[in-house]
C-alpha cells in the first residue's frame, strides 16, 4: 500500500501510537478454536485502548495474528495444497480497482516465478463491510490469500525465507502490501474497531479456524491518522509504545544494507531492499528489522535482545557472560529506544518484552489447564482465579517466552543466559576492542591567551557566553540554570549573524511517551559507547566488534590526539583514522562553500576505501582566507552523504569543533552522527580563564574535566526529555526541528528533519560567515 504524502504539517515519519496488545497461548500446542476466539474476547476487552475518529465506527485499528490454519484452508480453497508447513500464505491488500489488481496478481505471479517459487493459488478472502465506517470502507483494500511452494520442499521458517524476497519485491514492484507471508503465521487486520474484526472478517469465527496462539492489538494512533496496513499485528510482532530513535535507527539500517550477506536468505540482497518501507510506521521498521534478523539466522529472543536490550551498561551484578553478550550486540547496532511493550512470536515460540524503563504495562496468568495470557492490561479474559497456578508483572527489560513445541514457559534468565553462552563473546571483546583511556598519553599543547582570543572572535564567543555559560561549567562541572526564558529573537528573524545551532529546536517526549529521569534513573541511562566499522549484521563474528570505547561522548584535546595518533607507527591499522579539515575559500561564498562540502564527502568516502576507520571532522587551523565551516553543517552533510552511499557504518566519525560551546550544540552534533565531539577551543577558553584566574576559581585541568563533564551531563538531560537512555540510541536520531531554514536546504544537508516553515539557505549561512 502506498504511504500517506506528506501535506502541510503532516509526515508519514511522524507515524506513532499507544495501544492495547495480548496474546493468548496453550501450551499443549494444540491448536483449537478456541483460543482463536479467546483472542477475539482480549481484543474486545481492549477496546478502551484502541481509539475511533468522529464517527464511533471508524477505528484506528485491530488486527489478529495466527497460526497457519491448515484444516481450514483445506477445506475453502479449490485447489490441493502440501502438508502442513510446506505451503506459505500470504494475507495480500490488492488495489480495489478490476484493472490494477489483475495487474499487481500478474506481476507477483511472475516474481514468483523468478523467485524459483510455485504459486498454487489465490483465495478471495470473504468480507462484510456493513458495519464500517465510510471513511474506513473507501479506504478498505480488496484481500486475497496467496498461496506459494517451493519446488525443492522447503517448509516452515526455509520456506519462509524463500519467500521474504518475494514480498519484499512485490512491495517495491507492484505496490502491494502483504501482511503476512508465511508457513507459519497468518495476520487479520485492518482500519476497524475490536468488535468489527470478527465482524468484516468471518473467517476467525468459523469453528474450523483453529490455532495454538494468537496474539491481537487495538490501536490508538496518538497524533496520526490510521490506515489499513499501519495495523497490528505485523508479520511477527504487536507493539505498545514508541520508538523514539526511529528516525536514526532507520538511517543506520539504511547504511548497513551495503555490508548485508547471507546464506540463509538466498541471491542477491540487493532486491529486498530497503528493509524498512519508506512511509511505514516506527513499528513497521521495528518489525521489519526484526524479520531479518531472525530470518537471517537468530532466534526471535535473540535478536528481540539485540534491538531491545536490557539495562546492562550500569549493573555490576550482572553476569559476565550475559554483559559481554550485551556488550558485543552494542557494536552490531544500536538500541531502538523508546517506552514499549513488544509481544513477538514465529508461530512456536511467543513471548513478550519491555523497555529497560518499563514504561508500558505487561501481565500475565497461567492457568493449570496449560492457557497462558498475556496483556497490557488485567481483565481481557475473564479467568476463574482458582484455575491460575501463576501470575505476575513483567519487568523492564524482562522477557517472557512461551515454548509451544517444549510445552513450557521459558524465564528470562534461562533464556538469557542460554543466548550468552552461544559464542565465547567474552574473548572476542577482549581482543577486538580497544578503550581509548588505555591508548598512550599524548604531550597536552597549552594555547596562549592571545591564541585563544584570536579563534574566539573567528567563532563569534561573547562576553556573555564566556561569564554565564561557559565559567560555571567549569568552576562547578554542570550546566548553567537561568529562569524567565530566553530573550533573544528566533535565529531566523534576528538581524545578527546566527550560529547554525540556533536554527534547530529540540523535541521533547509529549503525549503518552513519558521522559525520563535522568538523575533518579541513572541505572537505566548511558553515556558510554563504540565506534569503528561495523561488519555483516547476519553474520557477526570476532572481527564485528573490533571498536574504540569511549566513555564519555565529549573528549578532551589529550584523548582527541590519542585517536589522530593511534596509527602512526603503522601497529593499528584496524583503527586508521583520517583528519578531515572543514575550511572553505571564504571569497568563494556560497558557490565555494557548497563545492568543498561536496569535495570532503568525496574525500571521507576514498578514505573509507583506503581503509580509514575513523573520520575527524576538524575545523583547526583557518585564516583570513579559509573560514571555518560550521561543524554542524559539515558533520549532517558527511554522515547524510554516506547513509545515500551506504558506507556510513563502516566509519565512526568524531568532530573536533570550535564553535560548540553549549549543550545544545553538542546535542545537535551528535544527533545528526557524531559519535564523539571535542569541542577545543571551550576547553582552551577555560583553561585559558583559570590561568587568568578571571571567572574561573578552579586549576586549569579541573576546569576543563569539569566543562566536559557539564557537557555530558547536559546530553544526558537532553536525552532524557525525550525519553532515550543511550547514547548509541541517540547518535544520529536527529531528534530535532529546523526553524527557519529553507527545504532544499534541509533537505539536501539534513536529510529528515523536519521543517515547517522556510528560511535562509547556504547563501545566508556563507555570507554569516564572511
Amino acid at each position: 500500500m502506498p504511504a500517506r504524502p506528506a501535506q502541510g504539517l503532516y509526515d508519514p515519519s511522524f507515524e506513532h501510537d499507544a495501544c492495547g496488545v495480548a496474546f493468548v497461548a496453550q501450551l499443549s500446542g494444540e491448536a483449537s478454536h478456541d483460543i482463536v476466539a479467546k483472542g477475539l474476547t482480549a481484543l474486545e476487552n481492549l477496546d478502551h485502548r484502541g481509539a475511533t475518529g468522529a464517527d464511533a465506527a471508524a477505528g484506528d485499528g485491530a488486527g489478529m495474528l495466527l497460526q497457519v490454519p491448515d484444516a481450514f484452508l483445506r477445506a475453502v480453497v479449490d485447489f490441493d495444497l502440501p502438508e502442513a508447513g510446506g505451503y506459505a500464505m500470504g494475507m495480500a491488500f490488492l488495489p480495489t480497482s478490476p484493472v490494477q489488481r489483475a495487474g499487481a496478481k500478474r506481476t507477483i505471479e511472475y516474481i514468483a516465478v523468478e523467485e524459483g517459487l510455485d504459486v498454487l493459488g489465490w483465495r478471495p478472502v470473504p468480507t462484510e463491510d456493513g458495519t464500517l465506517s465510510p471513511i474506513s470502507r473507501e479506504a478498505m483494500p480488496v484481500f486475497e490469500q496467496l498461496f506459494l511452494s517451493a519446488p525443492n520442499g522447503a517448509t516452515g521458517i526455509d520456506l519462509d525465507r524463500l519467500a521474504y524476497p518475494l514480498r519484499q519485491r512485490a512491495r517495491n514492484e507492484a505496490g502491494v502490501y502483504f501482511a503476512s507471508l508465511s508457513a507459519r503465521t497468518t495476520v487479520y487486520k485492518g482500519m476497524l474497531t475490536t468488535q468489527q474484526l470478527a465482524e468484516v472478517f468471518p473467517d476467525l469465527t468459523d469453528e474450523r479456524m483453529a490455532s495454538a496462539l494468537a496474539l491481537v492489538h487495538s490501536r490508538f494512533s496518538t497524533n496520526t491518522f490510521p490506515a489499513w496496513e499501519l495495523s497490528h499485528p505485523y508479520r511477527l510482532i504487536a507493539h505498545n509504545g514508541e520508538i523514539n530513535t526511529v528516525k536514526g535507527n532507520r538511517n543506520w539500517m539504511r547504511a548497513r544494507e551495503a555490508l548485508l550477506a547471507s546464506d540463509k536468505i538466498p541471491g542477491d540482497l540487493d532486491r529486498i531492499f530497503p528493509i524498512c518501507t519508506p512511509g511505514g510506521s516506527d513499528s513497521a521498521s521495528f518489525d521489519e528489522v526484526l524479520e531479518l534478523l531472525h530470518l537471517g539466522g537468530r532466534s526471535l529472543p535473540h535478536a528481540v535482545m539485540m534491538m531491545i536490550p536490557e539495562p546492562w551498561e550500569n549493573n555490576t551484578e550482572m553476569d559476565p557472560a550475559r554483559r559481554a553478550f550485551y556488550s558485543f550486540h552494542s557494536s552490531l547496532m544500536e538500541p531502538w529506544d523508546g517506552p514499549a511493550a513488544v509481544c513477538f512470536t514465529d508461530g512456536t515460540l511467543i513471548g513478550a518484552t519491555l523497555d529497560r524503563n518499563g514504561l508500558r504495562p505487561g501481565r500475565y496468568w497461567v492457568t493449570d489447564d496449560g492457557l497462558v495470557v498475556f496483556a497490557s492490561e488485567a481483565g481481557v479474559l475473564d479467568l476463574p482465579q482458582s484455575s491460575v497456578i501463576a501470575k505476575g508483572r513483567l519487568q523492564p527489560g524482562r522477557m517472557l517466552l512461551v515454548d509451544l513445541a517444549e510445552h513450557r514457559l521459558i524465564d528470562d534468565d534461562e533464556i538469557k543466559s542460554s543466548l550468552a553462552a552461544e559464542h565465547p563473546y567474552g574473548e572476542w571483546l577482549a581482543e577486538g576492542r580497544v578503550d581509548l583511556d588505555d591508548l598512550p598519553e599524548r604531550q597536552h599543547v597549552v594555547h596562549s591567551a592571545a591564541s585563544v582570543l584570536r579563534r574566539q572572535q573567528m567563532f563569534g564567543y561573547t562576553h556573555e557566553e564566556l561569564k554565564l555559560i561557559l565559567a560555571p561549567m567549569a568552576n562547578g562541572g554542570y550546566e548553567p540554570i537561568g529562569s524567565m526564558g530566553t530573550d533573544t529573537p528566533l535565529a531566523v528573524l534576528s538581524d545578527r549573524p546566527r550560529l547554525i545551532f540556533d536554527y534547530f529546536a529540540q523535541l521533547f517526549a509529549q503525549v503518552t511517551n513519558p521522559p525520563l529521569d535522568a538523575i533518579r534513573e541513572e541505572l537505566v541511562t548511558s553515556l558510554s559507547s563504540t565506534f569503528g566499522p561495523e561488519g555483516n549484521l547476519l553474520e557477526p563474528g570476532p572481527d564485528s566488534c573490533k571498536h574504540i570505547v569511549i566513555g564519555y561522548p565529549v573528549l578532551d584535546s589529550d584523548q582527541l590526539a590519542k585517536l589522530v595518533r593511534i596509527n602512526r607507527d603503522g601497529s593499528m591499522p584496524a583503527y586508521d583514522t583520517h583528519v578531515v579539515r572543514g575550511l572553505y575559500p571564504v571569497e568563494d561564498g556560497a558557490a565555494g562553500l557548497k563545492a568543498k562540502l561536496d569535495e570532503l564527502c568525496r574525500e571521507v568516502t576514498a578514505s573509507i576505501e583506503r581503509g580509514c576507520r575513523t573520520i575527524i571532522l576538524s575545523d583547526r587551523h583557518s585564516n583570513a582566507d579559509l573560514a571555518p565551516i560550521p561543524s554542524l553543517l559539515l558533520t549532517a552533510a558527511v554522515h547524510h552523504h554516506l547513509v545515500r552511499e551506504k558506507k556510513r557504518s563502516q566509519v565512526g566519525l568524531i568532530v573536533e569543533a570550535g564553535d560548540v560551546r553549549e549543550v545544545h550544540h553538542l546535542a545537535l552534533l551528535i544527533g545528526y552522527g557524531a559519535a564523539a565531539v571535542n569541542p577545543y577551543l571551550a576547553f582552551e577558553s577555560a583553561e585559558d580563564l583559570a590561568r587568568r584566574e578571571w571567572l574561573v576559581k578552579v586549576d586549569p585541568d579541573q576546569a576543563v574535566a569539569n566543562v566536559r563533564k557539564a557537557l555530558g551531563k547536559g546530553v544526558l538531560k537532553v536525552m532524557s526529555k525525550m525519553g532515550v537512555s543511550t547514547i548509541a540510541s541517540y547518535t544520529g536520531a536527529q531528534i530535532f526541528e529546523a526553524l527557519g531554514l529553507n527545504s532544499e536546504f534541509v533537505d539536501t544537508y539534513f536529510t529528515g528533519t523536519p521543517s515547517r516553515i522556510e528560511g535562509i539557505g547556504l547563501d545566508e549561512i556563507a555570507r554569516g560567515i564572511a
